[in-house]
């Protein structure tokens, strides 16, 4: 089989594109959004193998670094925290898993002019940001998914380190593989990759089996403290910054916890609203189905998927929690659910 025809026919257009974007650029930012998760990394790392098939020059960056836990996660370079002092000039940027500029965090959107851009998402709300070029398609699972397609337009089996990145990335937002955008299109993406050496449970070991005693301490006063509104439809859970102080944890350790008030039998929407501070906080909405929680989010001003969105409330934790619990609300009721 030729590897063009691991590609599904409604992503060969895009992918073989964008390869071609690629292969004109050099001196290339590599970038997702600000604190990146699992796809995020995943997708540029992918990116990186591929530039570096090309032989071209690039560097990967990202604000404030990749969380503690990926650190096992190999990386195709260094991954450079700030632009101050690159090892070339930038010329160019690829720009992953994200559609806002204002996301990409200020350093880099700032530099956004002077930079040829190419932009790869799978994100609703928007055609892309890139000055030379975008694919933008929300029926792919995760950013990850469309730079394997990518990968094996630019004739790159998918094995090895790539086939991990592209991993970690699916893994990431299709949940392990349980949430609705578990597609046919990812299971065979996944299945090929696993033929030929990728081994998905040592990933998916080395990803959730690396809890702080932090961690497990916070998890445990949250679990607690979450709270069934609107008839028990919505779980709602606060977390302040003092509650990390206590429990000595990080804000990553709080990823995946949102994912667990989505369990609790008779809702249809977890929300988990972040203190970062004294009049900054981010929500976390998840969802199953039909209820769009990414319409709720846009009510905010944020965005993300379906199931899965979020975004940032320029409030204090008692406003924000009532803007938060109103847009859900509006968002149920427009739906029609009780």
């Amino acid at each position: 089989m030729q590897r063009i025809d691991l590609i599904p026919q409604h992503f060969r257009q895009g992918a073989e594109r964008m390869a071609q974007a690629f292969r004109d650029l050099d001196q290339v930012i590599v970038a997702a959004h600000v604190n990146p998760d699992g796809d995020a990394a995943g997708a540029v790392a992918a990116a990186g193998h591929v530039l570096r098939s090309m032989g071209k020059e690039f560097m990967l960056y990202a604000q404030p670094g990749l969380p503690a836990y990926l650190d096992f996660f190999p990386m195709p370079g260094v991954v450079h925290t700030t632009l101050e002092h690159p090892p070339f000039k930038p010329r160019c940027a690829v720009l992953l898993d994200c559609g806002e500029p204002e996301r990409l965090g200020r350093e880099l959107a700032a530099r956004l002019p002077e930079l040829v851009t190419i932009n790869i998402d799978h994100h609703l709300g928007g055609d892309g940001m890139g000055s030379a070029a975008n694919w933008v398609d929300p029926t792919a699972a995760a950013t990850a998914q469309l730079m394997a397609y990518v990968a094996l337009a630019a004739e790159l089996p998918l094995t090895g380190d790539l086939a991990t990145a592209i991993a970690l990335g699916i893994i990431t937002d299709t949940g392990g593989f349980c949430h609705g955008n578990t597609s046919a299109d990812v299971l065979y993406l996944t299945a090929h990759m696993v033929e030929h050496g990728c081994d998905i449970a040592l990933l998916r070991e080395r990803l959730e089996n690396t809890w702080s005693r932090g961690r497990l301490t916070l998890w445990g006063q949250l679990l607690q403290r979450a709270s069934l509104e609107r008839r028990g439809s919505v779980c709602f859970c606060p977390v302040h910054l003092e509650d990390l102080r206590k429990c000595g944890a990080l804000k990553e350790d709080l990823e995946g916890f949102v994912e667990q008030l989505r369990r609790l039998r008779g809702v249809h929407v977890a929300a988990v609203l972040r203190e970062d501070s004294p009049n900054c906080c981010k929500f976390s909405l998840r969802s199953y189905g039909s209820i769009d929680v990414r319409a709720a989010a846009a009510r905010l001003g944020g965005g993300g998927h379906r199931n899965a969105a979020g975004g940032t409330l320029r409030a204090d934790m008692a406003v924000a929690s009532a803007q938060l619990l109103a847009a859900i609300a509006e968002e149920l009721d427009a739906e029609g659910v009780a």
